[in-house]
């Protein structure tokens, strides 16, 4: 499409402001989280429009047509072949479109909009003993519209088809502006109902003079998605027009409504995990599995699933669910399917009833779409091929084709899928960043066209066609039968104005790759990425756009972290994805072009707690904390920062210098003088400044140990050989125990000597004769550095702390960490900011928290039993970081029972006192941890092991929060009381 000029492109915004009631956006921002979908490909759109109602949509298209500019209706943007991508005005349903209209039980029908997230509908269907049956794996954040524009499928789809299947009428409008109502029928004529005069003459015209090919051109298969499904206007198939358009991806009209059939979900389940001693046996056993009427049959191996637990014995495993009427008859069925597949050769099987369990083990099949992005060295692995589907008892064999035509294109993949209905994913290593790379792509594109053909199979089985396959489509379908597809196009959108590109007169298939902007050679900066070989532009790449980020809150049970700021405000541009988008876009330069000063990338990155909860919830480890704190090291760079990074950024500092005055600083934060303060730091108001320990920790136990004699002094600093019982350890004091909260360190120091271990602290400086210490700057995570983008000060710091504990950690002497966040900037942070300095990983490596302390340590310590119910939150960087399994153990044997919620408490160290952050701020922490914390009973422990989340509680929560250590202290003063 020609460039607009600028007048054209002021004109055209003015008319789509004046015309539409709903957001309206030209802006470099908003296009740039456009530009992409979950796809191989990218386009940059003229605007984005998030129309309101019908109405809007009308308006909109109205205005588009006049200026000749085209439209792409888009859902969640998770679509896989490019089609919620293009160069013109996007419609964005998930702003506002996105109402479930009615819900009939006694029909098992339900009317939606397109922008409706099909969890939301499944939860509202679900309190009537109903559900939507297709289930893709984004099922979380994708939307019915753009299950209805792709046909898409999911896991269940062997019980209850795929979306068309479950369609009942559509309500469209045409880029003409015509209003089409297609449902199931004919009138007298033949024609389908519902249609304008123009349409209706002209579908059944085509129909008419097509019937032949229409009847013998289409393989018979239950995952045949690719092309025009015209076949559903047949009369002996019920001239069903809304099967017909599920599944044309946004190029025939723009969907404003749809009527859905709901189904009965089974009273109960069973999930039976089957293992196979390899790939080809599992693909052979899965269609002699569908005569005991599953719910799923799908399929994984070895080498995508990895080290996961729960698997039976075997190298490629079958997840297959069995329904009843109860628990029991479930779990019967099960049984029996389990006994029908060793008889025929299986490896073993495990069988799991409970919600929970099976809720652990499908999460690995739905994390693949991510997951199969990273092969097991950590190649990257790319999207292209993702759904081809041959006869359920061909998969067999065509996998076996596939894996070697793979080998002779020296390509690795990892398949995976619905193995049940013969559909097969997979992620291939392409090259698709250099020219030979991307001749490699294209002619493996056609060669395995050719082979699903061959195997009488679907190009698509499930995300459509889009980009990555139209071009190819002649090979299955012959070009007749395309060419009929044109004119059903021509017939239904004679401007070319929906989705161009798409399905029909496709753009080539190895056009607009999203990578072709990027830059060449790295960028240079500053953490090392050693996951990504030291290229900043690799880790952006992560990002593929499964959008798991999107998720507008956590599933029940769930301990997932990422997306706080997303669920909190529902912006595109505070996702992970969004963010990762625009980092995209910055490195392109096309639409944001004015790299590291972004403003557009800022401010973005603003609502970012770096949390660090996509680094472990992402299925493919996108680290946004370390991308945010890169960001602001360039963006700041020779610049006037932000005034809260010379405040809570240079946190230790100012403690450091207050804790002799702490009393007067304590007082002084009581008066007016405050609330200036506050402003002038850059500071919320309405957060009162946490009070300063009168005692720092540092303080206590050194008093405690002079106390206990010179030669207590010298084994506590470690300058001479401990040759006492116990275990030495090092506590970590660091700056938020040390300054705000030295009861958990004395605490820490009781439990831990209970347990029959030595701590001691490191020296703050080295050691003169007779044991005084010198004045010396303190040890110190970097934390707060680095959360600021102050890479600089922050490698410093970190450099001070690796040789002053260098020389303590001996080999076996760990390192033990009070605080979460900077247990986690020691073992991550440090290391990728000091790749250079093998110190820094032993460093890395010798973190512990406090209870992997106890359990590795101390294993035969028995705790005080407590005997209580617990509630609280996993520290979201202990979650994405640290792992709190040795937690879970140390609780379980102290009798403290129940399960901490996941999420994010939302002040998140420097994010909830920055100014302008204090809504999101609470709305993260009004997500999990406050409601656990207000539905808990009387008597319940409170467990928060972080500042930041005992600070949340204590000034939103009204209860509260205490470390682990506390509590497990005070349980030892009970017990010897």
């Amino acid at each position: 499409m020609a460039e607009r000029t600028q007048t054209e492109q002021a004109e055209l915004a003015r008319e789509l402001s004046a015309a539409v009631r709903g957001e309206v956006s030209f802006t470099a921002a908003d296009r740039a989280l456009m530009t992409m979908d979950a796809s191989n490909y990218r386009r940059v759109p003229q605007a984005v429009v998030a129309p309101r109602d019908a109405d809007d949509v009308a308006a909109a298209l109205r205005v588009c047509r006049e200026h000749g500019v085209p439209v792409v209706p888009r859902g969640g943007g998770t679509s896989i072949a490019g089609q919620a991508t293009g160069v013109g005005v996007v419609l964005d349903f998930t702003r506002h479109m996105r109402r479930i209209v009615s819900l009939d039980p006694a029909a098992a029908t339900a009317v939606v909009q397109p922008g409706v997230v099909l969890d939301d509908l499944r939860a509202a269907a679900g309190a009537h003993g109903l559900t939507f049956g297709p289930d893709p794996s984004t099922h979380s954040r994708c939307t019915l519209g753009g299950m209805i524009g792709n046909n898409a499928c999911g896991s269940h789809s062997v019980a209850w088809g795929t979306t068309a299947d479950n369609v009942r009428e559509l309500t469209l409008l045409t880029y003409g502006g015509e209003g089409v109502r297609a449902g199931r029928g004919s009138d007298t004529t033949g024609a389908p109902t519902g249609l304008p005069p123009r349409l209706r003459d002209g579908v059944k015209a085509l129909v008419d003079r097509q019937l032949a090919l229409l009847r013998t051109g289409y393989p018979d298969l239950p995952r045949r998605i690719s092309g025009y499904a015209l076949d559903a206007l047949l009369p002996e198939r019920g001239t069903d027009l809304a099967r017909a358009l599920t599944g044309s991806e946004g190029t025939l009209g723009v969907l404003t409504e749809a009527t859905v059939r709901l189904v009965e979900t089974p009273a109960a389940r069973a999930l039976a995990v089957v293992g196979y001693p390899d790939e080809s046996a599992a693909a052979e056993a899965a269609h002699t599995l569908l005569v005991h009427r599953p719910l799923t049959v799908e399929g994984m191996a070895a080498d995508l699933v990895g080290d996961a637990a729960g698997l039976p014995r075997g190298g490629a495993w079958l997840f297959v669910e069995m329904g009843g009427t109860s628990p029991a008859e479930a779990a019967a069925r099960a049984e029996a399917l389990c006994r029908a597949a060793a008889a025929d050769g299986s490896t073993g099987h495990t069988l799991v009833t409970d919600p929970a369990g099976r809720r652990t083990l499908w999460r690995i099949r739905e994390d693949a779409s991510g997951t199969a992005t990273r092969l097991p060295d950590g190649s990257e692995a790319w999207p292209g091929w993702e759904d081809c589907a041959v006869p359920p008892a061909q998969l067999g064999p065509y996998l076996r084709d596939f894996r070697s035509l793979l080998a002779q294109h020296g390509l690795r993949g990892t398949p995976y899928g619905h193995f049940g209905d013969g559909c097969i994913h997979v992620r291939i290593d392409f090259d698709l960043l250099t020219p030979p790379g991307i001749r490699r792509f294209r002619a493996f594109s056609h060669d395995l066209a050719e082979l699903v053909v061959a195997h009488g199979g679907s190009l698509s089985g499930e995300h459509g066609d889009g980009q990555a396959r139209a071009e190819l489509l002649p090979k299955m379908y012959g070009p007749e039968l395309v060419g009929v597809f044109g004119e059903f196009k021509t017939l239904w959108d004679p401007a070319g104005g929906l989705n161009p590109g798409m399905l029909v007169r496709p753009a080539r298939l190895d056009d607009n790759l999203r990578f072709a902007p990027l830059p060449r050679n790295p960028v240079p900066v500053t953490f090392g990425y050693p996951h990504d070989n030291g290229d900043f532009t690799a880790a952006v790449r992560r990002c593929v756009g499964v959008a798991k980020c999107r998720n507008a809150a956590s599933s029940p049970g769930s301990p997932d972290v990422m997306c706080p700021s997303f669920r909190a405000t529902g912006e595109e541009q505070h996702s992970t994805r969004g963010r990762a988008r625009l980092l995209h876009e910055m490195l392109a330069g096309e639409v944001i072009t004015d790299g590291w000063r972004s403003t557009e990338v800022r401010d973005a990155l603003d609502l970012c707690l770096s949390c660090k909860g996509c680094r472990s919830d992402c299925p493919v480890g996108v680290d946004m904390a370390t991308y945010k704190a890169e960001f602001l090291h360039h963006h700041y760079e020779g610049r006037l920062r932000p005034a809260a990074h010379y405040t809570l950024g240079r946190l230790p500092q100012w403690l450091r210098l207050a804790a002799p005055v702490a009393p007067a600083v304590n007082a002084l934060a009581r008066t007016p003088l405050a609330a200036v303060a506050t402003r002038l730091a850059g500071l919320t108001p309405e957060r009162p400044l946490p009070a300063l320990a009168t005692e720092t920790f540092s303080k206590w136990w050194w008093e405690r140990r002079r106390s206990a004699g010179a030669a207590g002094a010298a084994r506590a600093a470690g300058s001479v050989r401990d040759t006492s019982a116990g275990h030495t350890v090092v506590l970590w004091p660091d700056t938020f125990t040390n300054h705000l909260s030295p009861q958990v360190g004395r605490a820490a120091v009781q439990v831990l000597e209970a347990a029959g271990l030595r701590p001691f602290l490191p020296p703050t400086a080295p050691l003169r004769p007779g044991f005084r210490l010198r004045r010396h700057r303190p040890l110190c995570c970097g934390l707060t550095y680095v959360s600021t983008g102050q890479l600089d000060e922050a490698r410093q710091v970190m450099r001070r702390t690796v040789d002053a504990l260098s020389p303590l950690l001996r080999p076996g002497r760990p390192l033990v960490v009070l605080e979460p966040s900077c247990a986690a900037a020691l073992r991550t942070d440090l290391p990728e900011l000091l790749p250079d300095d093998p110190r820094a990983g032993r460093l890395a490596s010798a973190v512990r928290t406090f209870a992997e302390t106890l359990e590795e340590y101390a294993p035969a310590w028995q705790p005080p039993r407590l005997d209580r119910p617990v509630a609280g939150q996993t520290h979201c960087h202990q979650h994405a970081v640290l792992g709190d399994a040795a937690d879970r153990r140390l609780r379980a044997r102290a009798g403290l029972t129940g399960t901490l919620s996941g999420g994010c408490c939302g002040l998140a160290g420097n994010f909830g006192y920055e100014r302008g952050h204090y809504e999101v701020s609470v709305a993260c922490a009004e997500e999990q941890l406050l409601p656990a914390v207000r539905e808990a009973a009387p008597g319940t422990e409170i467990l928060a092991d972080g500042f930041s989340c005992r600070t949340q509680l204590r000034q939103l929560g009204g209860r509260p929060g205490r470390h682990l250590a506390e509590v497990l202290a005070e349980g030892l003063g009970n017990e010897s009381g």
